[in-house]
């Protein structure tokens, strides 16, 4: 069933929308020349004609125990030998980075594994945040400010340091409630340890946790998925993420399934298990207002929606994405680079895309439609005629098949996925983001 809605960990990972436009659009003259520095790009950020500041801020702790063979972020075994220069190094960046902020509405930390991070160079870390940003809006209860957990990792000492710091919700990476299959992703932590992780966390004081698992294991069968399922529901959370596995490129699982080690699930059982999560997070009060993403009314991951709507956001750490000002770029994913190179703080990049209004069109329509809410359909269709009436033409045209397929929905404006839709939200996406380029 190609197109299928892939695993898409934006949910703890902010996206760096590579274009799919031709080679021949880098020469187009609404396209600004790249950046060669993050500091060129955050500089025209933050200028008097770039208008709203971001507000909010994506942060990548790149250290994790072990690297699970699934994992396709940047990450590495920490020795415990780098931690303090890094994070002394992230704190000049969050510095410099600051001139580009708004007050900030949201905060992610993820990895890697950031509650690795030792409890003192955490107790920095925030006081940083404090004084380089406005987080009045996070301290009054009305932002968000996450950090990604692993079970194993998490103590007293380190969540109450994360609540005095001003931490509101924490996302924890179980996985799976079964041995067999944390050992197939290479998962080191006793699933004993996931209620326990967050009866310390919501002692601390932070009441807002979130799960994450993984379906479509191989051997994982239908009546396994129910058993996480109802393994997590137990728990006093208000979001799951709940993803399929994916076999990304360069990983050591993807090399050990083309070696015939494993055999993936098969298709018919995958489609099984995404729509098993639906039925069972739904009777248990958990709406899904994303394709892998389900939460209680309000609990939805604000961080996220910010990625998912193509809002502005800064980032620090290597490999970390951000958008700004219509400016995409992605810091160097090599620690080395990152600790050695600085310009005024910021961080050497790569991967850097101005400003694009085709570009952006064609992200809305690949992150929007996967949100329940949708995206407003009307809207993009009257912004792509005021330079490219064909092409409005194509793309009005193609969502109008998707809905005679019985994939999309076309009402009051909005564009929103069906429950088929869903099943295939990246091929709907796709043939969408194509008709806008002809």
């Amino acid at each position: 069933m190609a197109g299928r809605a892939s695993r898409s960990r934006q949910s703890d990972k902010p996206p760096l929308c590579v274009s799919t436009l031709p080679d021949d659009t880098a020469t187009r003259p609404d396209r600004q020349r790249p950046a060669h520095s993050a500091r060129e790009a955050v500089v025209a950020a933050s200028g008097p004609k770039s208008g709203p500041l971001a507000r909010s801020l994506y942060i990548h702790i790149p250290f994790c125990s072990h690297k699970c063979h699934y994992c396709d972020f940047y990450s590495f075994v920490d020795t415990r030998d780098r931690q303090a220069v890094f994070a002394a190094r992230l704190e000049r960046e969050l510095a410099a980075l600051s001139i580009a902020a708004g007050p900030i509405d949201t905060i992610f930390v993820g990895g890697g594994t950031p509650s690795m991070l030792q409890t003192q160079l955490w107790e920095s870390l925030l006081r940083t945040l404090d004084t380089q940003f406005d987080l009045s809006s996070i301290k009054a209860g009305t932002g968000e400010f996450t950090v990604e957990c692993n079970p194993e990792t998490v103590t007293p000492e380190l969540v109450a340091t994360l609540r005095a710091g001003g931490v509101t919700r924490i996302s924890m990476g179980a996985q799976s409630f079964q041995s067999e299959h944390l050992k197939t992703l290479e998962r080191l932590h006793d699933p004993e340890r996931v209620p326990r992780a967050v009866e310390m966390v919501r002692a601390a004081g932070i009441e807002r946790v979130s799960l994450d698992l993984i379906f479509a294991i191989p051997g994982q069968t239908l009546d396994d998925l129910a058993r996480d399922l109802d393994a997590a529901l137990m728990l006093p959370i208000e979001h799951l993420s709940c993803y399929e596995l994916t076999y990304e490129p360069n990983t050591a699982m993807t090399k050990r399934l083309e070696m015939g080690q494993f055999e993936r699930c098969p298709e018919e059982l995958e489609i099984e298990m995404f729509e098993h999560v639906g039925e069972r997070t739904r009777a248990a009060g958990l709406a899904r207002y994303e394709v892998s993403n389900y939460a209680r009314p309000g609990a939805e991951c604000r961080h996220n929606l910010a990625y998912w709507r193509q809002e502005q956001w800064l980032a620090a750490g290597p490999s970390a994405s951000a958008h700004i000002a219509g400016h995409r770029y992605k810091n160097v994913p090599r620690l080395e680079t990152y600790l050695d190179r600085e310009d005024e703080g910021f961080a050497e990049i790569v991967d850097h895309e101005g400003p694009d209004p085709v570009r952006l069109i064609q992200e809305k329509l690949m992150t929007g439609l996967r949100l329940r809410e949708g995206v407003d359909g009307e809207g993009l269709l009257k912004e792509l005629a005021t330079f490219d009436e064909q092409a409005a033409s194509r793309l009005d045209h193609e969502s109008a098949m998707q809905s005679h397929l019985g994939r999309l929905v076309r009402g009051e404006g909005r564009w929103t996925l069906t429950d088929e839709g869903l099943l295939l939200a990246d091929g709907v996406a796709s043939s969408l983001m194509i008709a806008v380029i002809g």
